[in-house]
Formats: C-alpha cells, structure tokens, sequence
C-alpha cells in the first residue's frame, strides 16, 4: 500500500504531494488526514497524509517508506480536507497553508513542535489498613471521602505522613490529564423571556435549521441579539447537534463566555490567538472528544473540528478582524459559510451596522434579513455633536465645556463614562518648533509617536523604538513640541481635569499582557473605575450597565484615511461606542467631539440612521465602481529595492492589461498608501471587476511567475479589507 503526502520545502518554495511505501504493520494505523514523519532528502519531514490506496503498477523509481506515524488519529477530517481546498482556491494559497492555518500548533506539520499534556496527581486508596499516626489517618479518611484527593491538599496536611503512606502502600500516586483552561462559572441562571420581536427572530431561524439558510440579524445596539443567539443554540443542542459562535475581539470573549457558561454549564470551549499553545490543544482536544457542544472565540474558532454543526453564529459581522491579514487571507465568513453549506445548517450574521455587502446581500434576497428595531431599555442615548473649531477659540482644546459638564454630572450620580480616541500612544509626533524637523522611522518613513510610559519614541508598523530627541538633530534647537493626542496623554489630561475620578485605559499597550482585558472589563463592569479610556477595542459588544456618558475625541478623524470604506467605518465606530451608553434603566448620552461633523456618516450616526447611510454610501460606491457593485484585485509587489519593485510592477500591469478584458478597471501600479515598511518598499496595482472568473486565470499565472523570483516578491488578495 502506498500513500500520497502533502509536504512544504521552504528553502525551495515548493509545496506538493510526494508518494511513499507504507509498510504492512503501519497499514491500519494510518489514516487520510494524519500527520506523519517521510524522508525527504538528507532530513525527515512532516506532512499530512492526503491519499492511502494500493498500489497498482511498478513505480518507475524507488519508493521510500514513511519514517513515523505522528497521530493515531487524523488531525484534519474528511470535511477540514474539503475546506482546505476550498480556502486555497478562494484566497490562491497553497494548500499546505490552509491545513496549517486551521489547526493549532501542536497539531501542523511542523518538525520539532512538541505540546506536552497536562497531568494532576491525585492520591487513591491502595489497600485497606490499620494507620499509626492522627496525621495519617487525616489524610486517609479524606481520601477515603472523596475517593480521589490532589497530591498537594494531602502534603498540605503532612507531606512526611503522605509519603510514609506511599512506602507502606496504604495509598498510591495516580496520575490524570487536566485541562489547563477550567471552567470557573458553572451555575444557571433564570431564563430570560424574550420580547415579541426577540421571539419572532428565533422562531424564523428554528424554521430553518435543518437547511442551510443565512440570516442577517440586523439589531441595533441593546436589542438583545446575544439573549436570542442563547435562544437558539440551547434549542439546537436538544437536538444534539453543535454550535460555534465568534466574535470580533479578544476583548469579547471574557463576557460573552460568562454569559454562556451561566446557561450552559461546562459544555463551552475557547478559542483565540491570546492562548497558549497548550491551551489551544486542550480545547481542540475537548472538541475532538465530544466534550464540549459550543465553541466561542475569535476567526480561528470558525475551525473547531465539529462534525456534527446545527448553527453557526457571527456577532458584530461587520468587523474587519474576521478576515486574515497574512497568508492564506481568508475571511471567517465565508468559511463559516461554506461549513453551514457542508451541514446544511443555518448562519447568523449579527450587527447594528451591518458591512455594506451584507446588507445588500440580504435585500437581494441572497441573505434572510431578520431585525431587531428597539432595545430592551426602551430608548436610544441622545447623541450630541461638538465643533473643536469653537471651543479652541475658548481654550478647550481636548474636552468640550459640554462634555466636560456631562462628565461632572456622571460622576456625581456615581455613574460611569466611556471615552474613545482611537489612537494610542502619547501624541502623535515629536518636531522641532525651530525648524520644523520631524522625528520619523528610519525603516518606516512615518513620524515615530511619543509613549510617555515609555519615554520612548516608536513605530507602530516595525516596532522600531528611540529615546526622545532633546535637541535638534538639524538645527541643535532645544525647544521641542509634541502634536496630537493619543490615548496615553488622553488618560493623563483626564486624570488633571477629573482628579478625584477613578481611571482605566485599555489599548494596545495596556492589554499585551495575557487576561489584561478581561481583567479591565470586570474591572470596570464592577465599579472599581468611573472613566474607561480606550481605542476602538472598547466601542463594540461590551456591556456595561452604569454607563450614561460615552465621549468621542477626534470623531472625524478615521474620514481622513485615504480608504474607500473610510465613511462606512467611522458610521460604524460612532454608532458602535453610542450604543455603550444607556443600556439599561439609565438614560445615555453621547457626545461626539470633532472638526467637520457636517458628513453624512457622522450626521447619519448621531441619528441612528443605518438606512440612511446606506443610501447616501451605495451612491458613492455606484459611481465610483467599488463594492458591493464591483470585487476588488490587490497585487502587492514588495522588495528591498525601490527601482525593481518599480519595474516589475510595470511589466505586471502591461501582461495584465493585455490579458483581462475590458470590463476589468485596473488602477496602478502606483505606491501602497505606506509604500515602506521595515526597508520593504511597496508597490500596488488594484483590479476592479464583476466576475472572478475573469482575473483568476491571470492572477494565478502571475502568482506561479513569481513564486521562485528572488528580487520581488508578489502577494495577491481577493477582496482585501483595506487598499
């Protein structure tokens, strides 16, 4: 018998089945989709296990023998190798890559990773006898009550009584596997009863969920989207069937896992990048095994190994982190798609602002576009706008007078406030008043920003970090200014102007640590802070029921990003952080601060009007060619050298233009909006078209050209989230 393995050889880009002899002891402990270790060369390689048939002819050539058999069970079943292909095809990655980006890394195929089990060792009874000492006997009566007790209670009571009991055999180690992740809530909670509209949203998608049908649910904020999704899943699981649910941040996970642990016990597992390598394996274990029904987490968790699905939940489904940005680039939902096809299971796309394809996806009738219109508390914040134009000219540069008076409020009827600013960092750049100098990356090309914690200058694309100039490089001038507001200053102006104020920040840098953010969260949902600062991270899904005040910093400043979703990005950050406020009996008030607050985005944000919205940014997309009328092509041409790059770009858009109709727009090549990062210099070339089937052909040729080229490299996306 033979098998065909699929193996990666980095050092020659290659990726590719290779046939190997498997010998008859080894015939029926080797399955299609397991790991196992093959000669290649002078070294052995792991790769995974694709085809096991009989052989029918001589080969021409020497076979050689696996070396290893890895996993005594396949790692990748029958509907993850479907997948996988599908992934390589959609996003025109190789096929090892989308194995490998499925699965955990104890379980890739990947030389030298070793996860080890986690083991607990508990003390039994080994056989029934007479005990001298008062200590001894402690020790034995509570294992004789619990039947099992951990090693380490016993050496609690006397370690030297335990181990005279080990010699003597009266009791004996054993040793048992324990996850590293337990479950720390377990208790139920009463059922909450849903409203009419609630009711009517479960009932449509139970009609289906024998069927693959997706569902936009289109609620706005504190509708109640999350009790309905509980809703259905515990219908789902009376039917034993399985359910996943992602959401869009790490920063989610802690809540909505609490939520879920209090109405269905210990039956739930996690999975997000903020994992340990161990902890990852013993949830995908817990999977595997039928332990757990329901998975929670973020875009990874759309591969829990499940194989019997009834429903497929994407919360906050207009959120750009549901698509991978590095290799292979595949978007959560339309993997979670594919999978619900696979089940024939329904899919729950869940959003107060949902992505402009989505929703036109759900008008035309390709999508079942179920609302949920009013919340639970009956009314919507207030949202007021401030221009900083007027209220510079009085010297408030940072707080308006009428957040500045909202806050105040808040804090005396003990009630809590959300401030967003969605940069992080000190300021924004460091210059010279002398001279103008500006501190820029020396890899990167852009002005480094101030961390203050750090007294550090630092890239926020390589990481790149300086200590803060205290002179002029250009002019030797001393007088130094910072510009811009981050979050970091935000915190320090809000802690002068608020004194007696309790204050938390949560971004990127307050949060790298592992439980940083569920340790802020519950920090702040049990009233141990007044103020929560933060980026976008803390504009979605959070729920905090003392919050009355949310203010936004800088509400117009994501306009400015040269990016055709620029518009629909600030209408959904700003309706996302108003719906923070006045969640429960509390009335909510929303103000949001900026320069030029007569866009419709903004104008259409302040009046909870989604539809509006619509309207006015499927104009602009019509005109200008852009989805959802039109699929985007990005090829990147990236290299350490400007003038290549350059070149061979030319020489792309020249086959392209010549190989692709005239129905394809081909924009470029022109520089990438940051044309360098770490000494990498970018060149772009979008691709605007109606059909795939139009470009795929050519793409994949250009992709195959340069696979092997030393001097570029290219990099091609489908539907990028960003240009």
């Amino acid at each position: 018998m033979i098998v065909d393995v699929l193996i990666e050889i980095k050092a020659r880009q290659l990726v590719q089945t290779f046939t190997y002899l498997l010998p008859p002891e080894l015939e029926e402990i080797v399955y299609v989709g397991s790991r196992v270790l093959v000669p290649f060369n002078n070294r052995n390689l792991e790769g995974f296990v694709l085809k096991k048939y009989q052989l029918q002819e001589q080969p021409q050539y020497a076979l050689k023998s696996i070396a290893e058999v890895i996993d005594d069970h396949p790692v990748l079943n029958e509907e993850l190798l479907e997948l996988g292909n599908y992934i390589s095809k959609k996003t025109l990655c190789n096929l090892i890559s989308a194995y490998q980006t499925m699965l955990p890394t104890a379980l890739k195929a990947k030389s030298g990773t070793i996860i080890s089990k986690k083991y607990e060792t508990y003390i039994v009874i080994d056989k029934n006898c007479e005990v001298k000492t008062e200590k001894q006997k402690q020790i034995v009566n509570l294992v004789l009550e619990k039947g099992k007790v951990a090693k380490k209670e016993c050496s609690n009571i006397s370690s030297y009584a335990l181990n005279t009991l080990l010699k003597q055999n009266i009791v004996k180690e054993v040793k048992e596997e324990v996850y590293r992740l337990n479950d720390k809530n377990k208790s139920e909670i009463t059922r909450v009863k849903l409203n009419e509209e609630q009711q009517t949203v479960v009932n449509a998608v139970l009609d289906s969920k024998n069927s693959f049908t997706p569902f936009l649910l289109h609620g706005i904020t504190g509708s109640g989207k999350t009790e309905v999704y509980m809703h259905i899943i515990e219908e789902i699981l009376k039917e034993k069937k399985e359910a996943i649910v992602l959401v869009p941040e790490i920063s989610l996970t802690p809540q909505i896992v609490s939520l879920f642990q209090n109405r269905f016990g210990n039956k739930i597992a996690i999975l997000h990048s903020r994992l340990s390598n161990g902890e990852k394996y013993d949830e995908w274990r817990k999977i595997e095994r039928k332990e757990v029904f329901i998975v929670i987490g973020a875009r990874s968790a759309i591969f829990a190994p499940f194989t019997n699905l009834g429903i497929i939940v994407i919360d906050e489904e207009h959120t750009e982190t549901y698509k991978q940005e590095n290799t292979p680039k595949y978007s959560a939902i339309d993997v979670a798609l594919w999978r619900a096809k696979y089940h024939q299971c329904p899919v729950i796309l869940g959003s107060a602002t949902p992505s402009l394809e989505s929703y036109t996806r759900a008008k035309s009738g390709i999508y079942k576009l179920l609302t949920l219109k009013n919340r639970i508390s009956k009314h919507l914040p207030q949202v007021y706008l401030v221009d900083m134009k007027n209220e510079i000219k009085k010297g408030n540069r940072i707080f308006s007078e009428f957040l500045t008076q909202k806050i105040t409020e808040a804090l005396e009827k003990k009630e809590q406030i959300i401030l967003l600013l969605n940069r992080r960092g000190f300021s924004t750049i460091m210059s010279c008043k002398t001279c103008g100098y500006v501190e820029k990356c020396p890899n990167c090309d852009i002005p480094l920003v101030y961390h203050k914690s750090l007294n550090r200058l630092k890239c926020h694309y390589c990481n790149y970090t300086k200590h803060i100039m205290e002179s002029c490089p250009e002019c030797n001038g001393k007088e130094i200014s910072t510009f811009g507001l981050g979050t970091e200053r935000l915190e320090e102006e809000t802690k002068s102007k608020f004194p007696n104020a309790r204050i938390i920040r949560m971004d990127v840098d307050t949060t790298s640590k592992k439980g940083a953010h569920e340790r802020i969260t519950e920090a702040f949902r049990n009233f141990e802070y007044d103020i929560l600062i933060g980026t976008q991270m803390i504009a979605k899904g959070l729920d905090f029921p003392k919050v009355t005040v949310v203010g936004v910093m800088n509400g117009d400043a994501s306009l400015n990003v040269p990016d055709f979703r620029s518009a629909e990005r600030t209408f959904a950050l700003l309706s996302q952080v108003a719906g923070r406020a006045g969640r429960k009996d509390l009335d909510g008030t929303v103000i949001i601060e900026g320069f030029n607050l007569d866009h419709y985005s903004i104008l259409k944000a302040k009046n909870h009007d989604y539809e509006g919205f619509y309207e006015e940014e499927m104009k602009l997309r019509r005109k200008l060619s852009y989805p959802p009328y039109f699929n985007l092509g990005l090829i990147e041409i990236y290299g350490s050298d400007y003038s290549i790059c350059v070149e061979e770009a030319k020489k792309m858009a020249i086959y392209i233009k010549e190989n692709i109709g005239n129905k394809t727009i081909i924009l470029g090549p022109s520089n990438a909006i940051m044309p360098k990062i770490n000494n990498i210099y970018y060149i772009q070339i979008i691709l605007k078209f109606k059909k795939t089937t139009d470009v795929l052909g050519t793409l994949k040729f250009i992709q195959e050209k340069y696979r092997m080229n030393k001097k570029v490299q290219v990099e091609i996306e489908l539907n990028p989230i960003r240009l």
